[in-house]
C-alpha cells in the first residue's frame, strides 16, 4: 500500500491505494480512520486522485473515475457499491438504501456501514441523509457533510429547473 496527503476545502485528506486501486480517502480528524499500517508514502503516485478530487471542488467533475479496491465485508462492500449509484446533487436514507438492498429492516447495517467507508467523497456516503432529510452521522463531521451537499447543492437547482 502506498499513501499520501492532498489538500481539499475540507482539509488535509490522506489517501491510500493498492496496485488493485483507490483504497481510503480519509479527513485528518476522521472517525474510525485506516485500521492498518499505509505503507510507504508515494506522493507522485496519486495524480489522478490529486487531478479528481480538484476537478470535483472545482464543480467540473460529479462522478469518479478511479479504479476503486476498499476493503470490508460483502455486506459493506454492496453497501458501498450503492452509495456510488446516488446521483451528484441528490441524497437518499438509510433506509432507501436499506430497501435497495433487501429490506427496510436493514437500515441500522446500512447506517454501520456507511459510517466505515474507507472512500469518503469519491463513494459518496455524504449523500445518506436521514429518514426526514436531517443530516446525520458523518465521519468527518457534519459540518464537512454540508459543505460537501451545499457543493453539489447547484446541480441539484439546475436539474429542478425548466430553462
Amino acid at each position: 500500500m502506498r499513501w499520501t496527503v492532498l489538500g481539499s476545502p475540507v482539509g488535509d485528506l490522506t489517501v491510500a491505494r493498492t496496485d488493485a486501486g483507490l483504497a481510503g480517502v480519509w479527513f485528518a480528524d476522521h472517525r474510525g480512520g485506516p485500521s492498518e499500517t499505509l505503507g510507504d508514502r508515494d506522493d507522485a503516485a496519486f495524480d489522478d486522485v490529486r487531478e479528481q478530487l480538484g476537478e470535483y471542488f472545482a464543480g467540473a467533475r460529479r462522478t469518479f473515475e478511479l479504479p476503486l479496491a476498499p476493503r470490508g465485508d460483502v455486506f459493506a462492500r454492496r453497501v458501498w457499491d450503492a452509495l456510488t449509484r446516488i446521483p451528484y446533487g441528490t441524497t437518499s436514507t438509510y433506509g432507501d438504501l436499506a430497501r435497495d438492498l433487501g429490506g427496510v429492516g436493514h437500515a441500522q447495517a446500512v447506517g454501520v456501514a456507511n459510517g466505515r467507508n474507507p472512500l469518503s467523497i469519491v463513494v459518496p456516503c455524504h449523500r445518506v441523509v436521514g429518514h426526514d432529510g436531517a443530516l446525520v452521522g458523518y465521519a468527518g463531521g457534519l459540518w464537512r457533510k454540508r459543505f460537501l451537499l451545499d457543493l453539489e447543492e447547484p446541480a441539484a437547482d439546475e436539474a429542478g429547473r425548466l430553462f
